[in-house]
C-alpha cells in the first residue's frame, strides 16, 4: 500500500539533493543522517523501478529518466506548496531555516548586525548566513534569499528592490596631499585608481552633473573583488577608491579618509533581495526581507555624502 505523504517527502528530498549536489549536505540541512537520506532515495528508486541518480565518486549526475523526474517533482512540490499557503493564508507561522545568501562585506557589515533584533522579534527563526563576493546560485547553494548588489543580470529570479548603495570617492589626506585633488572625474587618469573588479562596468567610472554623464577609464597598480580589501589599501594611502558609502562611513566620520569630487554624482547602485523563481516565498523569508527593507531605509550609511 502506497503512503502519499511518505512518497511527497521522498519527492521533496530527492529535489533537495539534486539541487545541494550531496547526500551529506541534505543530512545537515534536515537534522539528519546520510544514510537515512539514502535509504530514502533508493526506497523511491525501487517503487518508481529504476535508477534517479548515477552515483559516482565525485559527484552525483541524474539518469535521463532522473531529470524528467526531478522537473515533474518541482512542479508537483510547486503546486502542493501554492495550495498549502492559498489555504493557509494569514495564519502561516514565522518560523524554521532561514538560509541567506550575500556577499562577504555587505553581509558582514549590513547583514550580520541587524540579525540579533530580528531574531529577538523573531525567536522559531534559525539563520544560516552564507557569505561569498561572487555571484551565487540560489538554487545549488540552496539559498532562500540572497542580496545583491548592482544591476540584476538574470531575469529568471524573484526581486525585490530594497535599497541603494550611494557610492563615493574616496583616498586619505596623506595621499591628497602627496598626489593633489582631482577637481573633475576626468582627473581621475592620472590617479592611482583602486579597482573592485566583480562590477559589470571595471574600470569605467561613471559621474553625473547637471544633467551631464561624465566618464572615466581608470587605471591603477591594485584590484580585488573584495570591496574590504580595497578599504584598507585606501586607509593604506595606496590611492583612490569608489566605493559604497556604507564601506567608509566611519572613516568619513574619523577623517581618515575624504570625499572628493563631492560636486559630481557618482553612479548609485541598487540593492535587490533575490529568491528563487520557482520557490513560493515564505512567511520567514517575507519577514527578513521587509526587515532588511525598512532597515536599509534608515540607515544613516546608506545615504549620500552631502
Amino acid at each position: 500500500m502506497r503512503h502519499p505523504v511518505d512518497k511527497l517527502n521522498a519527492m521533496a528530498i530527492f529535489v533537495r539533493v539534486v539541487e545541494r549536489g550531496s547526500f551529506s549536505a541534505v543530512a545537515r540541512e534536515m537534522q539528519t543522517s546520510q544514510p537515512t537520506i539514502s535509504k530514502v532515495l533508493r526506497a523511491l528508486e525501487t517503487e518508481l523501478g529504476g535508477k534517479l541518480i548515477a552515483r559516482s565518486t565525485r559527484q552525483l549526475s541524474l539518469t535521463d529518466e532522473g531529470l524528467r523526474y526531478y522537473n515533474e517533482c518541482r512542479q508537483i512540490l510547486a503546486a502542493v506548496d501554492a495550495a498549502e499557503h492559498s489555504f493557509q493564508s494569514g495564519r502561516e507561522t514565522i518560523a524554521g531555516h532561514l538560509r541567506i545568501g550575500s556577499s562577504v562585506s555587505f553581509g558582514r557589515l549590513q547583514i550580520a548586525p541587524r540579525l540579533p533584533a530580528f531574531l529577538a522579534r523573531y525567536p522559531d527563526i534559525q539563520i544560516d548566513l552564507q557569505l561569498n563576493d561572487q555571484n551565487q546560485d540560489l538554487v545549488s547553494e540552496g539559498l532562500d534569499v540572497t542580496f545583491r548588489i548592482g544591476p540584476l543580470n538574470d531575469s529568471g529570479l524573484i526581486a525585490r528592490h530594497i535599497g541603494t548603495t550611494h557610492r563615493v570617492t574616496v583616498a586619505t589626506p596623506a595621499y591628497l596631499k602627496q598626489h593633489g585633488q582631482p577637481q573633475t572625474p576626468q582627473q581621475l587618469s592620472e590617479h592611482n585608481c583602486l579597482l573592485f573588479n566583480l562590477l559589470n562596468s571595471q574600470n569605467l567610472w561613471i559621474y553625473e552633473r547637471d544633467g551631464q554623464r561624465h566618464e572615466v577609464r581608470i587605471k591603477g597598480n591594485a584590484q580585488s573583488n573584495n570591496s574590504e580589501a580595497i578599504r584598507e589599501m585606501v586607509l593604506g594611502g595606496l590611492g583612490i577608491a569608489l566605493s559604497p558609502v556604507w564601506l567608509f562611513s566611519e572613516d568619513l566620520k574619523a577623517g581618515r579618509v575624504t570625499a572628493i569630487l563631492q560636486n559630481y554624482t557618482a553612479q548609485s547602485l541598487p540593492i535587490h533581495a533575490v529568491s528563487p523563481a520557482n520557490r513560493r516565498q515564505s512567511a520567514r523569508v517575507k519577514a527578513f526581507v521587509d526587515y532588511m527593507s525598512q532597515a536599509l531605509e534608515a540607515a544613516p550609511e546608506l545615504q549620500a555624502v552631502k
